[in-house]
């Protein structure tokens, strides 16, 4: 098996200008509430087509492993791979700007009620629903595992581990990410060399 190396950006669909760039990413992070992974995964990969499913469970698994927010370095990898340095910058404005505003007249309003017993109910209930969300892409994503060179029962030991070793047996993700991390990356390369 060999590794999947994305088509050049000019083959496919692609942001028009860094415009489209920053109010696609804009657009994206405004509908982000709770969890963005669902979001990212329809807008990137379904809507605006600027990769396939396998591309984004690579992109998305790289991203995870760099410090920061996921999505803030899946943007800055798309930005840089459409337009460069300047792409990555626009990208992470686009990610970044309007969320901000939001965020800060979310704050000044939450000081205002967050005592009420309502607006905590209401909280808790958005946390179930962004599970759910991060649970369905999570399920959404398992057919482009069968791609994997470790293929699909060992890419399952390996979220199976994750999930034991950060759920149940409370280890730190910065412990557990490196191990397992490692060790699938040492497995891929082994299979995809041999």
């Amino acid at each position: 098996m060999s590794l999947h190396v994305p088509a050049p950006p000019t083959a496919r669909a692609r942001p028009t200008s860094l415009k489209d760039l920053f109010w696609s990413f804009t657009w994206l992070a405004m509908q982000g509430f709770g969890g963005v992974l669902a979001v990212v995964q329809r807008e990137l990969v379904d809507k605006n087509q600027w990769m396939t499913l396998d591309e984004f469970v690579e992109d998305w698994a790289a991203a995870q492993t760099m410090p920061g927010p996921n999505v803030v370095n899946l943007c800055i990898m798309i930005g840089e791979r459409y337009f460069g340095w300047r792409g990555a910058l626009v990208a992470l404005a686009g990610i970044l700007a309007m969320p901000l505003v939001v965020l800060i007249l979310i704050a000044l309003l939450y000081a205002q009620v967050a005592h009420w017993p309502e607006v905590q109910g209401a909280l808790r209930g958005m946390g179930a629903v962004a599970a759910g969300l991060i649970a369905a892409v999570g399920l959404k994503m398992v057919p482009a595992l069968r791609k994997n060179p470790l293929g699909l029962p060992l890419c399952a030991l390996f979220a199976a581990l994750c999930f034991v070793s950060v759920a149940w047996l409370r280890l730190p993700l910065v412990m557990v990410l490196p191990l397992l991390g490692l060790l699938a990356c040492t497995l891929t390369f082994l299979r995809l060399r041999g």
